[in-house]
């Protein structure tokens, strides 16, 4: 059955997760803060974990962002085919409740409206979207601001179908080592396997909307993801980059069908805040 939806519904909700989710952490990644402080083993990597859950605890009473770089918002739409939208451009939409979030919520204005003149828009705008289409007549929602220390350290690589999947594994490994500090970790790395040069970047950045903790339902892709979390943790970069055995949270890794004679690896590495946030309408 066709489900009308006012345009006005992104707006509105659009614009408190982007508040919400520069406030308050996600559940799963407070529970993976909590472990890892737990489990360091560097006393160092330890402090500097306590000291990231009590800039949390801080931002969280006061209303201050949980990091000062707000990062520019990614939005992910999967939309229903059953959903009717009415009220204006869905693009527009959605750009008007990034511009209120970030205006009304006092955040930090990142973006440019041109990537070399630089005159910044004064409201955050535009958003990156990606929409997709799926059954039923639900919108859900995904807002992901993206912070440009980690961004900065995204990678794609154009393997050969030779390399297999060691040479997935060396890719991984070789971007997180190169991002070294410079991402704040304990980082989540997004890693995207197949497709083509743009597919497997949007399934990296994906990947880090997926719940820390939660793996892949194919098995192998799950022990990749379990087998690279442990030598990314062993590369001994830690918290802050000052040393320890928590460099990452999680290792989190889509596929996707690829052509012969290609394997492209994308990977995004979020650092410890990796926000994100989900919404149904």
């Amino acid at each position: 059955m066709i489900r009308t939806v006012h345009t006005e519904e992104l707006t509105k909700n659009i614009k408190e997760m982007c508040i919400q989710v520069n406030h308050y952490l996600s559940d799963d990644m407070v529970k993976a803060l909590d472990a890892s402080a737990r489990t360091e083993k560097s006393p160092l990597g330890k402090q500097i974990l306590c000291q990231l859950k009590e800039n949390l605890d801080i931002a969280g009473k006061d209303m201050i962002p949980i990091c000062q770089d707000t990062g520019m918002a990614i939005i992910f739409l999967e939309i229903g085919q059953d959903v009717h939208f009415e009220g204006g451009s869905i693009e527009d939409a959605v750009n008007e409740g990034v511009r209120r979030g970030y205006v009304d919520g006092y955040l930090r204005k990142s973006v440019v409206k041109d990537p070399l003149i630089r005159e910044n828009t004064k409201d955050n705008t535009p958003a990156v979207i990606h929409y997709s289409i799926v059954p039923g007549n639900q919108v859900r929602i995904t807002v992901s601001p993206k912070g440009f220390g980690s961004e900065n350290m995204s990678r794609v690589f154009m393997l050969k179908p030779a390399d297999g999947i060691e040479g997935v594994k060396e890719a991984v490994l070789t971007a997180v080592r190169d991002a070294g500090p410079n991402a704040c970790p304990p980082m989540v790395v997004g890693v995207g396997i197949g497709g083509t040069f743009e597919k497997c970047a949007y399934m990296a950045k994906h990947a880090l909307t997926r719940e820390c903790g939660v793996h892949s339902d194919i098995p192998y892709v799950k022990e990749l993801e379990e087998e690279l979390l442990e030598k990314v943790n062993m590369l001994g970069i830690g918290p802050g980059g000052l040393g320890g055995t928590t460099t990452a949270f999680a290792v989190n890794i889509e596929t996707y069908p690829t052509h012969i004679a290609g394997l492209p690896v994308a990977v995004s590495i979020c650092c410890h805040v990796n926000r994100h946030i989900v919404r149904v309408i």
